[in-house]
C-alpha cells in the first residue's frame, strides 16, 4: 500500500543484547525472524515480508538521544487495550525498561491508550491502541 512502512532499521550497540529484546516484542506483535547474520537481524511482519524491522550493529559508541536530530520514538499499533496490557506484562517479564505503564493519553486523541518502553540502548518505543 502506498505510503505504508516498508522497513525500519535500527542501530544497536550490541546485537547479542538487543536481539532477545526485539525477538520477544516483535514475536508478540506477529513478526518472524527471517535473517540473522553478523551484520544484522531482520524480522518480517508476514510471510510475504510486507513490513520488516531490522537491527544493525553500531559503528560508534555515541549514545542515543531522542532530542537530537534523528528518531525520537517509534510506535506500533495495538489491536485492543488488552493487547497493550499483554505487551506490558511481557515487557515486565523480560525486564524491559518501562517508561510509562499502560494508561489513557487523551491529549494524543480520544481513546488513546498506550505503554511506553525503551530498548536496551534507550530508544523510546510505544505500543498504542486508539478506539
Amino acid at each position: 500500500m502506498r505510503g505504508s512502512m516498508h522497513h525500519l532499521d535500527l542501530t544497536v550497540s550490541d546485537l547479542a543484547v538487543s536481539a532477545p529484546f526485539y525477538e520477544a516484542i516483535l514475536h508478540f506483535m506477529g513478526y518472524r525472524r527471517v535473517r540473522a547474520e553478523v551484520d544484522g537481524i531482520d524480522w518480517d511482519l508476514t510471510a510475504e515480508g510486507t513490513c520488516s524491522i531490522g537491527i544493525k550493529p553500531a559503528r560508534s559508541a555515541r549514545a542515543h538521544d531522542r532530542y537530537t536530530i534523528g528518531l525520537h520514538h517509534f510506535a506500533w499499533r495495538a489491536d485492543s487495550r488488552a493487547d497493550v496490557e499483554r505487551l506490558h506484562e511481557l515487557l515486565r517479564a523480560i525486564g524491559a525498561t518501562i517508561l510509562d505503564a499502560p494508561a489513557d493519553y487523551p491529549h494524543y486523541g480520544a481513546g488513546y491508550y498506550a505503554v511506553f518502553f525503551a530498548d536496551p540502548d534507550g530508544l523510546k518505543l510505544e505500543f498504542a491502541y486508539q478506539d
